[in-house]
């Protein structure tokens, strides 16, 4: 068997060497994925099936859990479970009318969400722990992230919090969390999960208690302290409730809620959808060059959608290449393996299409080169009429000019860049094409710059009026190169 196994690695191997001398050829258009390596392939699966299956779950064998069944919730019962997760945990799961009502909530009212937060567990729980474990904090204050963002990525809240973590913009970058214009690391799960297990410890240290330090990761420390103040200088929780903003005050029962739900769904006959996303679990690796989500869809034969689910911190479907450092991509498991078989022939057809969108590029300039010129403003002239003339937009005006204002006085001088430079009015008539005579009129072609004047005058005998009304279905108003406007003939 283990020779099996060995031809057949050596042949895949091979076949992967062979799609490399492929895409080096420079006339070779085509480009072949190689595939991965079957050996190593199934090794990833074994060990991303055993180390998943550590977090997952129980999945339902129907539908039939999406209904919404209202189920009591006997009081002794609920006690005892809230007792033996009180017993493992540094929290103290209280349970009150307040607890009571957040349970019903995850394990009644809103079935479909709690479904879809168990089948998310398995894809972010592991980093999670990893990550609070490496902080020595409290690994149940992963539910957290439950109730903030009912474990997405991409929840953006009305007021501007974003992530799965919910960080607003200073609070975020305060613990390194950068957005620029094309990342947002509150939206990549690994950074900002980092960034909450040091805000959490910091709040700690200010607190000593860990239902403070929800508190204050909800409405912030300062909001924390008033209430504190306000309740005669009480440091517990429930004493100092009444004294929080309103969202604040269900902010800790929600999280015990999360805590019973994640621990005893089942007992509720809530199971964990089943979305085949990422069923086969995920990985990370790191790139050095730009990729586009259409561009690694192509390569790897996976949706720009799902991509963008495992990449949620891109904002524009695009990984810009950093300075002096990796971007993190994610995928599903079995993509890495083939993106790493790949990996050089990739980077190869990139660079080759870079070459040859730049020698185009370069052939275009030389074809059209923008020429760039200065238009003075006349009397009654407007950006708008300036831009429809000289072919540009009245955006492009102003930004090429510095201009805060659309408001223009005669005399004004412009700048514009353009392919095509119109011909100065001087030389108008002259280069104006001939005539077409038609039965009782002829027809001008109008040029750029032309006014219904400006035609009146190259004809002797013709008033504007006589133009408008030889040529009553034209907009006069918006006269663009190459209409044709009707002249009488006169004699």
């Amino acid at each position: 068997m283990n020779k099996i196994l060995l031809l057949t690695s050596l042949f895949f191997r091979f076949s992967s060497f062979a799609s490399v001398i492929d895409a080096k050829e420079p006339d070779s258009i085509e480009f072949h994925i190689a595939p991965d390596d079957a050996v190593l392939s199934m090794i990833d699966s074994l060990m991303m099936d055993k180390f998943y299956n550590c977090f997952r779950y129980c999945q339902g064998t129907d539908d039939t859990t999406l209904v919404d069944e209202i189920q009591e919730l006997p009081y002794s019962l609920l006690i005892e479970r809230l007792n033996a997760l009180n017993e493992a945990t540094p929290f103290d799961l209280t349970y009150n009318q307040y607890t009571k009502a957040f349970i019903n909530l995850y394990v009644n009212k809103r079935r479909r969400l709690s479904r879809s937060v168990l089948g998310l567990a398995p894809l972010y729980f592991p980093m999670i722990e990893q990550v609070f474990d490496g902080y020595e904090i409290p690994l149940e204050l992963k539910y957290l992230a439950v109730v903030e963002s009912a474990l997405s990525p991409s929840a953006k809240s009305r007021v501007g919090a974003q992530g799965l973590w919910q960080f607003m913009y200073p609070t975020g970058k305060m613990y390194g969390l950068h957005v620029t214009s094309y990342t947002d690391d509150r939206m990549n799960p690994y950074k900002a999960t980092v960034a909450a297990a040091r805000y959490m410890k910091d709040l700690y240290k200010m607190y000593g208690d860990w239902n403070l330090v929800l508190a204050a990761y909800n409405s912030g420390p300062g909001n924390v302290n008033k209430a504190i103040r306000r309740s005669g200088g009480h440091k517990d929780y429930w004493k100092i409730r009444p004294f929080l903003p309103r969202e604040t005050r269900g902010y800790v029962p929600a999280f015990i809620a999360v805590n019973y739900m994640m621990n005893h769904g089942n007992d509720h006959d809530l199971y964990a959808s089943n979305t085949l996303l990422y069923d086969g679990g995920v990985d990370t690796i790191e790139i050095n060059t730009a990729f586009s989500f259409k561009q690694l869809a192509d390569y790897l034969k996976i949706s720009e959608e799902e991509i963008a689910f495992y990449n949620p911190m891109y904002k524009l479907s695009y990984i810009p290449k950093a300075e002096n450092k990796t971007q993190t991509l994610c995928l599903p498991a079995d993509k890495i393996g083939l993106f790493l078989t790949n990996e050089k022939t990739i980077y190869a057809d990139i660079r080759r299409k870079e070459i040859a969108d730049s020698i185009a590029g370069r052939e275009s300039k030389i074809i059209a080169e923008p020429e760039m010129f200065v238009h003075r403003v006349r009397s009654g002239e407007f950006l708008g009429y300036i831009a429809e003339k000289h072919g540009v937009t009245v955006r492009q005006l102003m930004a090429w000019n510095n201009l805060r204002s659309s408001r223009l006085k005669p005399g004004d001088r412009l700048t514009i860049y353009s392919k095509a430079r119109p011909t100065p009015v001087k030389t108008q008539v002259q280069s104006s094409p001939a005539p077409v005579k038609n039965g009782n009129y002829q027809v001008h072609v109008v040029k750029a710059g032309d006014t219904l004047w400006d035609i009146a005058k190259k004809y002797d005998g013709t008033s504007v009026e006589d133009l408008k009304k030889l040529n009553s279905e034209l907009n006069f108003k918006r006269l663009k190169p190459g209409m044709k406007v009707k002249v009488r003939n006169i004699g």
